[in-house]
């Protein structure tokens, strides 16, 4: 994929089927991700230990193996979930050994701000497929790409919408991380955290591999390339729509200029 140096500029937004980037589904609930994968533009999922504990997942393994069971050859994501490396090592290999085609989430540091870097490359030297996460600087982004190689296929996760959080352009993030990671064609760059639609535009324009979508991003991709005046005189119709429904009301004296 052909890495652009800044976003290009459009006259209209694309369809969805002619976007370049792939579609991930970000969520742990079963049904919600079978629904999901009926859609042509979804291309893989990924999910992570706070979305099974908000969708009630207890025993790991009878889920990821229902889910795994559910969506046949499809990319999905499971995060291992201790802060010990040596016992994340053991984790990542137990996970791995679920599907082939099932990517382990690394974090990039462990809770000690201590770097994954020596466990990423054993694991990725070991043929095992890594999608490293919650990176957020080119630094990490340097250093992982590093310890993955190019042997193995894999993911690196840069939160771009928690850059955006703090009030930063997460773009020359993406933009340089693709830069640095050029060099290794089995790498792959998500754009992870999205806070709205346009982030999977300028994922698409810069030539980032992947954009992981939430449920509320995921009901907005419809509105791609809807035209603007439709969606103006939709607006007026809602906001007059509700005011009729609210029972609202304002008297007004008559002027007597048009009386």
């Amino acid at each position: 994929m052909t890495v652009a140096s800044a976003p290009s500029k459009r006259t209209a937004a694309p369809s969805i089927d002619a976007l370049k980037v792939k579609i991930f589904a970000d969520g742990a609930d079963t049904s919600v991700m079978i629904d999901m994968a009926k859609r042509s533009y979804i291309k893989g999922f990924t999910t992570n230990p706070t979305l099974m504990r908000k969708a009630g997942v207890s025993d790991y393994r009878a889920y990821a193996k229902s889910v795994l069971e559910a969506l046949p050859g499809r990319s999905i994501s499971f995060e291992v979930l201790s802060d010990d490396f040596d016992r994340m090592e053991r984790e990542a290999r137990e996970i791995a050994s679920w599907s082939d085609h099932l990517y382990v989430k690394i974090p990039v540091t462990n809770t000690r701000r201590e770097s994954s870097a020596p466990l990423i490359k054993r694991l990725s030297a070991a043929g095992i497929k890594l999608n490293v996460t919650a990176l957020t600087t080119t630094e990490q982004v340097a250093e992982v790409s590093a310890a993955l190689g190019n042997k193995t296929p894999s993911y690196i996760s840069v939160f771009a919408g928690r850059v955006a959080d703090t009030g930063r352009d997460p773009l020359p993030i993406m933009i340089e991380s693709l830069k640095i990671m050029r060099p290794h064609p089995h790498q792959e760059l998500i754009w992870a955290s999205p806070r709205e639609l346009l982030n999977v535009i300028q994922a698409d324009q810069i030539g980032c591999h992947i954009i992981t979508i939430t449920q509320d991003v995921f009901k907005k991709l419809p509105l791609i390339g809807k035209p603007l005046d439709q969606y103006s005189l939709e607006t007026v119709e809602m906001f007059h729509r509700d005011a009729k429904e609210a029972g609202i009301t304002l008297n007004v004296k008559p002027n007597d200029k048009h009386a």
